[in-house]
């Protein structure tokens, strides 16, 4: 970036804080926070691992939150068009800036991920140190998960899912892979000393 430019994007970043401030309103501090992204085919235990993940953060008294970023781009804006990445990207932004603006430091966060690409763009977006762990476990033992849902969404996903094993999407993402063949709170905590959090 140019001395120019740079002098005026500190110049713009100035006015917005101490406009802020006058509204008793703070920037967020994105200095020294880190996520983990729990990462895997559909049926593969990221919620849970990040609910479990959350528990003993919590636990712990370290500053934390859990996010399941299904949640933030489930939407029809009748259109037709896809834009569900986009909007979920700035979702994102808007409640990880408040969470940040709370003190947390910690972000576990549960999200589906095909291929490094996307991989990259929502860790450009947290512009914060993310870990990326994938889960695996046997289409065999996904299948018995998802049997027993009750929504028809569930029966796409585990057609996704097996889709998913077979093409090798969502694999070589990782900065960690773990098996999913244990009970959660196993898992949730391998995670945690691998992260040193």
């Amino acid at each position: 970036m140019s001395s120019l430019i740079e002098s005026k994007h500190r110049g713009l970043e100035w006015d917005l804080m101490s406009w802020c401030g006058g509204w008793g309103v703070t920037m967020a501090d994105r200095s020294d926070p880190e996520a983990v992204l729990i990462t895997g085919v559909y049926g593969s235990g990221k919620t849970s691992v990040v609910e479990e993940i959350a528990d003993v953060l919590e636990r712990r008294g370290v500053p934390y939150a859990a996010l399941d970023l299904d949640w933030l781009k489930w939407f029809d804006s009748g259109r037709g068009d896809d834009a569900s990445e986009g909007v979920m990207l700035k979702n994102l932004d808007a409640v990880v800036g408040n969470y940040l603006d709370e003190g947390v430091r910690r972000f576990a966060i549960a999200g589906a991920y095909a291929s490094l690409e996307e991989v990259e763009t929502l860790t450009a977006s947290l512009a914060m140190r993310v870990t990326v762990v994938r889960l695996t476990v046997a289409l065999e033992e996904i299948e018995r998960r998802l049997s027993s849902a009750v929504t028809a969404g569930r029966q796409d996903d585990l057609r996704e899912a097996g889709e998913w094993i077979a093409d090798g999407r969502g694999q070589s993402i990782e900065d960690l892979a773990i098996e999913n063949d244990r009970p959660i709170r196993e898992i949730a905590l391998k995670v945690l000393s691998a992260l040193g959090w």
